[in-house]
């Protein structure tokens, strides 16, 4: 019997990168999958799908939820369909985000607003929504994506850092109110992974990256879905509102 059989998981942003890692490290210890992205053209609806498809072959359930996670009035449907396919929430990984980076007196308004909305809005979001399904089972446990940045800052991300510091302190605020419900708050703070998103930055910048770390190399997607199902499941029933750094000790 795998660590989260039985259990509903609702990923925010899982139809590539980090959130399809979590999906499919998720489902194959049993946890039944719905799990969101935005779609704004055939290329990215084909990929939901595709998602979807793999994540199904595991041998669980998977629905695929098209939409804007930053929308509040559409998130509340969402979780509501949700809800009546599967029945229950048990875990929620808040993990949509973006990047607008610039440094301050270049970045704009809409740079700033973008990135807020998406990457702590949308966890507002989904949090409000879940959390009454939470109360009445008396469980849940909620994952808030954050980043290293969030905890230690970056120049030319004032937008990204601030966004990814309020999941970590929206994590410990909600884990200290929902605790007596028996519902547990943690935030996962990456450092530098290896994803499609770094994939396209510059050798030279990249090996800057990588003399910063002790470990000497960037992490993989799946030591962020190992961390999450460690947060999900059980094994952490006594941790709640903590910051796990996984950034092979590039900032200790």
């Amino acid at each position: 019997m795998g660590l989260l059989e039985g259990k509903t998981a609702l990923i925010t942003g899982a139809a590539r990168g980090i959130g399809k890692a979590i999906a499919l490290k998720f489902a194959s210890e049993g946890a039944n999958i719905a799990f969101t992205d935005l779609v704004l053209n055939d290329d990215m609806a084909a990929g939901i799908e595709a998602t979807r498809k793999e994540i199904e072959a595991v041998g669980v359930k998977c629905i695929a939820y098209p939409g804007n996670a930053a929308d509040y009035t559409e998130t509340e449907e969402v979780v509501k369909k949700i809800k009546e396919d599967f029945g229950s929430i048990d875990i929620l990984v808040n993990n949509a985000g973006i990047t607008k980076d610039s440094l301050m007196l270049r970045m704009t308004e809409a740079q700033w607003d973008a990135v807020i909305n998406v990457n702590l809005k949308s966890a507002f979001n989904f949090i409000h929504a879940c959390v009454p399904i939470m109360m009445r089972q008396r469980s849940g446990s909620i994952i808030n994506m954050a980043s290293v940045v969030g905890v230690h800052g970056n120049a030319g991300q004032a937008n990204y850092a601030a966004s990814k510091a309020g999941m970590i302190a929206l994590a410990k605020s909600i884990g200290q109110e929902m605790g007596p419900k028996g519902i547990r708050a943690n935030a996962i703070a990456p450092g530098f992974i290896d994803t499609a998103m770094t994939a396209a930055l510059s050798e030279e910048i990249r090996q800057e990256w990588i003399k910063k770390i002790p470990l000497r190399r960037g992490g993989q997607v799946e030591d962020i879905a190992n961390t999450a199902l460690y947060l999900a499941s059980d094994l952490s029933s006594y941790v709640s509102g903590q910051v796990i750094q996984v950034d092979g000790g590039m900032n200790m």
